[in-house]
């Protein structure tokens, strides 16, 4: 019941495992396929009761795929989902409402994610009759209940998105994503379009909740200082890939991934004098259409040319590096890096702190 804390399962709420989403490329007159994006290419993750996981990522590491995934907003190419222990990808459309009732997204886009020619009530009363929570005589009183949890006035049933700042419609849109008293929110970068004045008031309000009715979250974020603020536990994503996992204060204290570091060392730091040396990334994200050979980030990745620098003094260099260009230049980087995927491992010192880098323990 809305305003009462979930009970708390004993495992993951949310597993997913090896989870694939490529989208097929098609040309010619006949349409035919000609590659594939890989949007999502072997993502494992879990998201415990009551815990809030960040999603992190440059724009087209496939963030939202994962989360429109899951959802079954997407198609998923391979791979397993579970929510409470029940398979979402092979639930069938039964089990796939009651499914929805448990799990629910907040969008981005505050203006686009509402229909612009149904009134608030309308909005967030929808799902309530869909699902058969209350008849259409109690849905005023139900509408103006979740109305007044997100800071609205339960007049403003009766008016239209258009009527609203940005801030309100995404307080609607909380509304809409609690009127199935979910247990699970996917929040899609739910403050990155709004002012920043009001960006505090919506995560303030998401971590009320959280604690009022037992929540659990999967935070998609671009912003790392906010992610730092809001969430238990981090992965880092990078083209379709986790590189890094590990809990909040961890990840932030002692990241272990270059790119990760390169992500934090772009986080402004609100005392004067205390900026970070930023790590520069060459290059750009590669496409996802045509990814590079074994780690993805070798193109960009400082350390394995580190790394190869000092084996290019010793005999056995040709074996262990190889040459590429990067921006117009021939740089050496390490043949493992090009030739072998890095699977996503804890390290040594902490098992809840897991990374994909063949170098990164050496590199502490």
């Amino acid at each position: 019941m809305i305003g009462s804390p979930q009970n708390k399962a004993a495992g993951p709420l949310l597993d997913v495992q090896d989870l694939r989403t490529y989208f097929p490329v098609k040309q010619g007159v006949l349409r035919h396929t000609v590659g594939h994006i890989r949007a999502v290419d072997r993502v494992s993750f879990q998201v415990n009761a009551g815990q809030t996981l960040g999603l992190v990522g440059e724009s087209g590491c496939g963030k939202s795929t994962v989360a429109r995934t899951i959802l079954r907003l997407v198609p998923a190419t391979s791979g397993t989902a579970r929510f409470d222990g029940q398979d979402i990808f092979a639930a069938n459309k039964p089990a796939l409402k009651k499914l929805r009732r448990q799990m629910q997204i907040i969008f981005q886009d505050p203006v686009g994610s509402l229909n612009p020619r149904m009134t608030i009530g309308q909005i967030v009363g929808e799902p309530i009759l869909v699902h058969k929570l209350a008849s259409r005589g109690d849905l005023p009183k139900r509408v103006a209940s979740l109305l007044q949890r997100v800071g609205l006035s339960p007049d403003h049933a009766s008016r239209y998105p258009h009527e609203f700042s940005g801030g309100q419609r995404q307080r609607i849109g909380i509304a809409r994503a609690l009127a199935l008293e979910p247990r699970f929110i996917v929040c899609d970068e739910p403050v990155s379009a709004l002012d920043v004045s009001i960006q505090s008031q919506i995560l303030n309000l998401l971590s009320d909740l959280k604690e009022q009715l037992g929540l659990s979250y999967l935070f998609i974020a671009h912003n790392l200082a906010v992610v730092e603020h809001f969430c238990d536990r981090v992965a880092v994503m990078y083209l379709g890939k986790i590189v890094e996992t590990a809990d909040r204060d961890r990840l932030y204290a002692s990241p272990k991934h270059p790119y990760t570091k390169a992500l934090l060392s772009a986080v402004p730091q609100p005392k004067p004098g205390h900026a970070k040396q930023r790590v520069l990334l060459p290059g750009e994200v590669p496409s996802p259409m045509n990814p590079p050979t074994g780690c993805a980030f070798h193109p960009r990745c400082p350390l394995t040319r580190e790394r190869a620098l000092g084996a290019s003094i010793s005999d056995t260099a040709s074996r262990q590096t190889v040459e590429l260009t990067v921006l117009g230049k021939r740089v050496q980087v390490m043949r493992r890096c090009v030739e072998e995927t890095p699977p996503l491992e804890p390290a040594e010192d902490e098992p809840r702190h897991c990374v994909a880098c063949w170098f990164s323990e050496e590199a502490e």
